[in-house]
C-alpha cells in the first residue's frame, strides 16, 4: 500500500509541475514571438503611417525624379534607426512596383533571389501590405510608392533570428527549472507520503480488527486536519457499529422468542429453496417435522418458487393449503430484494373461522328458506280475515289486520336482506358494472328520501358541486348503499332535525366520497365498531319500531366492498352520526374486489 501510494503522488507531483512548465513556456514563448511581431508593425506604422504623412510625401516627391529609386534609398537610410535596419536581421527593398525587380536594397544578394510574398503582391496592386503570419519565419511590410509616371516598392522584411534565439533561450531556461521542479516534487512526495501513511495505515489496522469482531481498542488522533477527522469520524463508526450489531443480536434474540411462541406458522427458505428456519406452529399447520417442510413438496403447486422470488419486496401472494381437515391460509413473499433474498411463508390457521362463516351462511340461507312460505300464508290469511264480515267490529278488524300485514312486511324485509346477504357472500350476486355520474345518483337518492325527511320535519341539505365526475360501478347497488345510509338518519333522528350530505373527489383526484352528517341519537363509542356486523343494532327496541333488520349496513358495507370502495364512520364533536362511503372512480379489471 506504501509503495501504490507513494508512485501515485510522485506522479501527481511530476504531471503538476510537467503540466505548470509546459504551460508557462508556451505561453511565455508565444507572448514573445507576439510582441515581436506587434513592435515591428508598430515601427512600420509610426515611420510610413498617417502620423508622418511628411515623410510618406518626401518619398512621393523623390519617386517623380529619373532617380527615385537611389532618393528613396537615402531617405530610407535615413530613417533605418527608427525602422531597426541592422544589415543582419532586417533588411529593406526597393522594388519596380510593375515588374517587382530589386532596384537597391540593404541586402543586394538577397534582393535578387527574393520571393514574391502576399505583401508584394498586394503593394504591386496599390494597396499597402501589411499582413502578418505568426506561423511564417519572416516579417515583412510593403508600402507603394508612387510617383509621376514611376511606381516603386518599399519592401522591409525581418528574418525572426532575434525571436529564434529568444526563444531558444526561454526554452532552455523552461527546462531547466523543469529539472529542478522534478527534484523537488521527487522530494515532497517522500515527505507527503510519510506524512500521509503512517495514519492510514494504522487505520487500516483498526479496520481489520473490527472486521474480526474486536471493537475493544479506538485509534488515537494525533492531528486536527483531515486525517484527523477521518480518525476520530472512524472510531465513531466503530462505536455506532458496535452498538448497532448488539440491537441486532438483541432483536434477532427478540425474533426467535417470537417465531418460538407465536401461533401463526412462519417458514423461511433460502435464494436456492433450501430450508433455513420452520417455528413449532408451523409444522403443527402443516403436520411435519421441521425439516421435512420442503418448499418443493408443501407450496410449489401454489406457486413456483421463482415466482415467489421476483416479486417486489412489499408485494406478496395469498393462497391457502388444506391439511387434513384444517383449513390453512397462505402468505408467500420475498423477504429481500438481492440475490441471495429468499422467501417467507407465513400460515395461519383459519379453521374455526371458516367453520363459523359455514354456520352463519347457513343460518341466513334456512332461515330466508324457512320464512318465504309462511310469509304467504299469513299476509292471504290476514287479507282474507279483512274481506270476512261482520264476526268483528270493523275497527278491531282493521287494526288487527294492519299488525298482521306490517309483521308480515318485516319479515319479508328479513328475508330479502337474508337472500342478498347469502348472494353476496356465495358469490351469486353478480354487479353490473357500467360508468354513470356520481351526482346524479346523489341526486336520484335524495329525491326518493325527500319526502321521508319531510314528514319528519327534518332539514335535508346537500353540499356539492354539479361537476362530480362520472364513476364506474353498480348503479342500482350503489343507490341502495346510499339510500341505506340516509335512510337510517331519517330513522334516528329526532324530529325536527338537520341531514347535511357533502360530496367530492379526493386530492389524488382517483377516488369520490359522500359523507352523511345528521345531529340524531348518535352511536355509542362501545358500538361504533361493531354497527357493520350483521343483525347487530345499537338500541334493538328502537331499531324494531323503526323496522330496523340490522342487516342493511351489513349489505351496504359488502357491496361497496364489491366495488373496492369503504364504508365508514366519520370522527366528530358533538351529537349525531356522520357516515362516509369513499370509492375509486375506475373498477379494476375483472369488475369486483375478491373475496375468500
Amino acid at each position: 500500500m506504501f509503495r501504490s501510494l507513494h508512485i501515485k503522488l510522485v506522479m501527481i507531483m511530476l504531471l503538476l509541475v510537467t503540466s505548470l512548465m509546459a504551460v508557462v513556456g508556451a505561453f511565455l514563448m508565444t507572448s514573445v514571438t507576439s510582441f515581436y511581431i506587434d513592435d515591428f508593425y508598430a515601427q512600420m506604422s509610426e515611420t510610413f503611417g498617417e502620423s508622418n504623412a511628411s515623410f510618406v510625401h518626401a518619398l512621393r516627391s523623390e519617386a517623380t525624379q529619373t532617380d527615385g529609386a537611389q532618393r528613396i534609398q537615402t531617405m530610407i537610410e535615413t530613417y533605418s534607426g527608427t525602422l531597426g535596419i541592422d544589415g543582419r536581421n532586417r533588411n529593406y527593398y526597393i522594388l519596380d512596383a510593375r515588374t517587382g525587380d530589386f532596384l537597391a536594397g540593404s541586402d543586394e544578394d538577397g534582393g535578387e533571389n527574393l520571393e514574391l510574398t502576399e505583401n508584394i503582391l498586394t503593394a504591386r496592386n496599390g494597396n499597402v501590405g501589411d499582413q502578418s503570419d505568426i506561423a511564417a519565419n519572416y516579417m515583412d511590410v510593403a508600402i507603394p510608392i508612387s510617383g509621376g509616371d514611376n511606381s516603386f516598392i518599399i519592401y522591409i522584411r525581418d528574418n525572426r533570428s532575434t525571436v529564434s534565439s529568444l526563444n531558444s533561450e526561454l526554452l532552455l531556461i523552461i527546462l531547466q527549472a523543469l529539472l529542478v521542479g522534478l527534484l523537488v516534487s521527487v522530494m515532497l512526495s517522500f515527505l507527503l507520503a510519510k506524512t500521509m501513511i503512517d495514519p492510514i495505515e494504522k487505520l487500516t489496522e483498526g479496520a481489520e480488527r473490527i472486521a474480526k469482531g474486536d471493537f475493544n481498542e479506538t485509534l488515537n488522533v494525533e492531528s486536527t486536519d483531515e486525517i484527523g477527522i477521518l480518525t476520530t469520524t472512524f472510531n465513531d463508526m466503530a462505536s455506532v457499529l458496535h452498538r448497532t450489531l448488539e440491537a441486532v443480536e438483541n432483536e434477532r434474540n427478540k425474533l426467535d422468542t417470537l417465531f418460538l411462541h407465536m401461533t401463526d406458522g412462519v417458514v423461511a427458505y433460502d435464494g436456492s429453496g433450501t430450508l433455513i428456519h420452520c417455528n413449532p406452529a408451523a409444522a403443527v399447520l402443516l403436520n411435519r417435522n421441521p425439516e421435512d417442510c420442503q418448499y418443493s413438496e408443501l407450496f410449489e403447486a401454489l406457486c413456483p418458487f421463482n415466482h415467489v422470488v421476483s416479486l417486489q419486496r412489499s408485494d406478496f401472494i395469498e393462497s391457502e393449503l388444506t391439511v387434513g381437515e384444517r383449513s390453512v391460509e397462505v402468505y408467500l413473499a420475498p423477504f429481500s430484494d438481492e440475490q441471495r433474498g429468499g422467501v417467507l411463508v407465513v400460515l395461519h390457521d383459519v379453521t374455526e373461522h371458516r367453520k363459523t362463516e359455514d354456520r352463519r351462511k347457513e343460518f341466513v340461507a334456512n332461515v330466508s328458506h324457512e320464512l318465504r312460505t309462511p310469509l304467504t300464508n299469513v299476509r292471504s290469511y290476514a287479507e282474507t280475515i279483512r274481506e270476512a264480515g261482520d264476526e268483528l267490529s270493523r275497527e278491531m278488524e282493521n287494526d288487527f289486520l294492519d299488525v298482521v300485514i306490517s309483521e308480515t312486511d318485516r319479515m319479508t324485509n328479513i328475508v330479502r336482506d337474508l337472500l342478498t346477504l347469502s348472494r353476496l357472500d356465495s358469490g351469486r350476486s353478480e354487479m353490473n358494472m357500467a360508468r354513470f355520474p356520481f351526482g346524479a345518483a346523489i341526486d336520484a337518492v335524495l329525491r326518493s328520501i325527500e319526502l321521508e325527511a319531510r314528514r319528519h320535519g327534518h332539514e335535508l341539505t346537500r353540499d356539492y358541486s354539479d361537476s362530480l365526475p362520472v364513476i364506474t360501478g353498480d348503479r342500482g347497488r350503489l343507490e341502495q348503499v346510499m339510500l341505506n345510509v340516509l335512510g337510517n338518519a331519517v330513522k334516528y333522528t329526532p324530529d325536527g332535525g338537520h341531514i347535511h350530505v357533502t360530496a367530492g373527489e379526493t386530492d389524488a383526484g382517483d377516488k369520490v366520497w359522500m359523507e352523511v352528517c345528521d345531529d340524531g341519537i348518535g352511536i355509542p363509542e362501545a358500538d361504533r365498531s361493531r354497527i357493520f356486523e350483521r343483525f347487530y343494532r345499537v338500541d334493538k327496541a328502537r331499531s324494531r319500531e323503526s323496522g330496523g333488520t340490522g342487516l342493511g349496513l351489513s349489505i351496504a358495507t359488502e357491496i361497496v366492498q364489491r366495488h373496492n370502495g369503504t364504508l365508514s364512520l366519520v370522527d366528530r364533536e358533538g351529537p349525531g352520526t356522520t357516515v362516509r362511503l369513499e370509492l375509486p372512480m375506475i373498477q379494476p379489471l375483472g369488475g369486483e374486489a375478491s373475496h375468500e
